[in-house]
């Protein structure tokens, strides 16, 4: 028989073996659960993310299998089309659709002029190409939305038919006419299989303009109410700033899908713009403890104070006259994006440089694949060039560009060589292009199935009369990941985006802008000050998610400073415009102006002495206008004497 030691370490053993057991049990279940999470996007998508997915892999299909039919020398340029302008929401596809067929026009005109310029004349006629493209990627950073998209569109169109051509310099008209016809092409089926697949576009739009404006007020009333009482933060302030920027950047693509000659958007945009006014506001009275906090009540229960109780009714009237729009109204409203001539310039430069660069190893290297690696490192650029932080971008890119040459391997050698119609072949591609679809839809592959979708095709590069062989795909799969490679490589090299950089060049920016305010004969509104100031913060803040929250959250508190010091310094520029006023009131108004413009660490000292010479105006003035003018000025210069920003 066994000891008493002996069992008692037999049991030891035996419950150390069924906890290891159990933790490994527990290990293994939290994995799979984890997994599980991740591929939810494949394993259990959502009705519309199947809907796009489907729908974006059929006119993807179909374009190739038209392209096919008509017997065009390089029919997978059209799937690819189909993936650049397949967005989520018909706005998106329509917007980008136009700006795409325009950017390619322009582009096949400039790519036949290049040609043309220098047929004989290789180093030239890269460096014209490569100062075309710079300007264009340049330029694209001062647009908006895919305006932008659709002038670096123009350079790297320029770029493809011209590679495409310099073989053969005199083919270069139908090189043109063969890519603006694949465009056109891929366009035309996205546009047919999205109107098929969303039947009530109009009113679905309709009803998501008036879900995101009514849902933005009330984000706004709820945290006028918090900074009221003092119990909102910068990082809440931002987040509802996001919420507003957002819906700003939307309200184009709804107003595409509503379609009609209304002014849906410019009404939508003003109410956005006065709940901008009404957060501003509020902030200034926190600083003020709360001053005026006796409120009025809307028909949700959400409190309003009486002195934002003008901005409040006014963006509830441009609510209503966006969801019921009127005939003969004429109300526009727009507001321009600001943008840094140093950040564009600094994109000119990358792309500048990318393109000479990628010249100078076919020039060196002398690579058979030399005019494909050139286009492909082009059509990169434009695609990741109005990107905000392009080298995070370019990882995601990288990544599913392997996956694209991994998956198109596999079809290349095993797949393909068994289809003999392009209508098998259609049906054969739809299975990766569908997983690429949903991939698209999720926020943690999107970036993955951004070059996914458009590049299969291209690398399986199906044609009518013959096969893709074995070394014709492995030389442009290489030449399609050196390309990525290489212009990863010079987006970290040449002029590296920098988070931090960036954010100290936006800061002393905005206090330039802030003494600009003061200048005789600016005419920036408060509207416009304060979208700039949100969108600027609300950039910064998407590719500030690596840098400490201290010092994020340090940089919020400054930039909403300078946002409320903006707002107040404007309503005291317009009073000293104001001819209701008394001169020597307008004077000495238009003397701290520009003792403001001058900037420096006397500029608040001002503010104080100023609130303090128009109180004693305020009491001794007569008329009740003048007296409530004179207040509003002296609120806003105490808030910006309490603010205390050196600028």
């Amino acid at each position: 028989m066994r000891s008493a030691k002996e069992q008692e370490s037999n049991g030891g053993a035996f419950f150390s073996a069924s906890a290891f057991g159990a933790r490994s049990l527990r290990f293994a279940g939290e994995l799979e659960d984890r997994w599980r999470q991740k591929l939810r996007w494949l394993l259990a998508p959502s009705l519309a993310d199947v809907t796009f997915a489907v729908r974006s892999a059929l006119a993807a299909g179909l374009s190739l299998l038209i392209a096919m039919w008509m017997e065009l020398d390089s029919p997978q340029w059209a799937p690819l089309t189909v993936w650049v302008v397949a967005q989520s929401s018909r706005g998106e596809s329509l917007s980008k659709a136009r700006w795409r067929i325009a950017g390619t026009v322009l582009g096949c005109v400039v790519a036949i002029a290049l040609i043309s310029a220098f047929p004989q004349a290789s180093a030239l006629f890269f460096c014209a190409l490569a100062l075309w493209i710079g300007c264009c990627c340049g330029l694209a950073t001062f647009l908006e939305s895919y305006r932008a998209y659709g002038l670096v569109l123009t350079g790297f169109t320029s770029a493809i038919v011209a590679t495409g051509a310099i073989a053969q310099p005199d083919d270069v008209f139908n090189v043109a006419i063969a890519r603006g016809t694949y465009i056109v092409l891929g366009v035309v089926c996205e546009a047919v299989l999205a109107m098929l697949f969303s039947p009530y576009m109009r009113e679905q739009a309709r009803k998501n303009l008036d879900n995101r404006l009514e849902g933005a007020l009330r984000a706004v009333t709820a945290l006028v109410k918090d900074l009221i009482t003092g119990k909102a933060d910068a990082g809440a302030h931002a987040q509802v700033l996001t919420t507003l920027v957002s819906a700003n950047s939307r309200i184009e693509f709804d107003a595409l899908e509503i379609g009609g000659r209304t002014h849906i958007a410019d009404h939508a945009r003003a109410a956005l713009s006065y709940m901008m006014v009404m957060l501003a506001r509020a902030r200034a009275l926190s600083l003020l403890g709360g001053m005026d906090r006796d409120a009025r009540y809307d028909d949700a229960g959400k409190s309003v104070p009486v002195a934002l109780m003008a901005d409040y009714e006014a963006a509830q009237k441009h609510i209503q006259a966006a969801e019921h729009p009127v005939r003969g109204d004429h109300f526009r409203f727009h507001i321009a994006s600001r943008r840094h001539a140093l950040e564009s310039v600094e994109n000119g430069v990358r792309a500048c440089a990318g393109i000479l660069g990628s010249w100078l190893v076919w020039e060196v290297t002398a690579w058979p694949s030399g005019a494909g690696f050139v286009s492909f490192v082009a059509l990169v650029y434009g695609l990741l060039a109005t990107r905000e932080n392009p080298i995070v971008a370019s990882g995601s890119f990288f990544k599913g560009a392997c996956w694209c040459a991994v998956a198109a391997g596999l079809y290349a050698l095993w797949v393909l060589p068994k289809i003999t119609t392009p209508e098998i072949l259609l049906m054969a591609l739809m299975v990766p292009m569908t997983i690429g679809g949903l991939a698209a839809r999720h926020a943690s592959t999107a970036g993955y199935a951004f070059s996914f979708n458009m590049f299969f095709p291209v690398l399986l590069g199906p044609i009518n009369d013959g096969r893709y062989d074995e070394q014709s795909f492995f030389n442009g799969a290489l030449c399609f990941l050196l390309a990525v490679l290489f212009v990863g490589w010079t987006y970290r090299v040449v002029l590296p985006f920098r988070v931090d950089s960036h954010m100290r060049r936006t800061a002393r920016w905005r206090r330039r802008r802030l003494r600009a305010l003061a200048v005789q004969g600016s005419r920036t509104t408060i509207q416009q000050w304060l979208a700039e100031s949100s969108d600027s913060l609300v950039r910064i803040l998407r590719n500030a998610q690596n840098v400490p929250a201290p010092l994020r959250l340090a940089y919020m508190q400054d930039q909403l400073r300078l946002t409320s010091m903006g707002m107040c310094l404007i309503t005291v520029r317009d009073a000293a415009h104001d001819k209701g006023l008394p001169v020597d009131v307008r004077r000495t108004l238009l003397l701290f102006l520009r003792k403001w413009a001058e900037g420096g660490s006397q500029a608040t000292i001002w503010a104080q002495k100023m609130q303090s010479w128009v109180a004693r105006q305020r009491r001794n003035a007569g008329e009740r206008p003048v007296q409530e003018e004179l207040a509003k000025v002296e609120l806003m210069l105490r808030v910006i004497a309490v603010e205390g920003v050196e600028i």
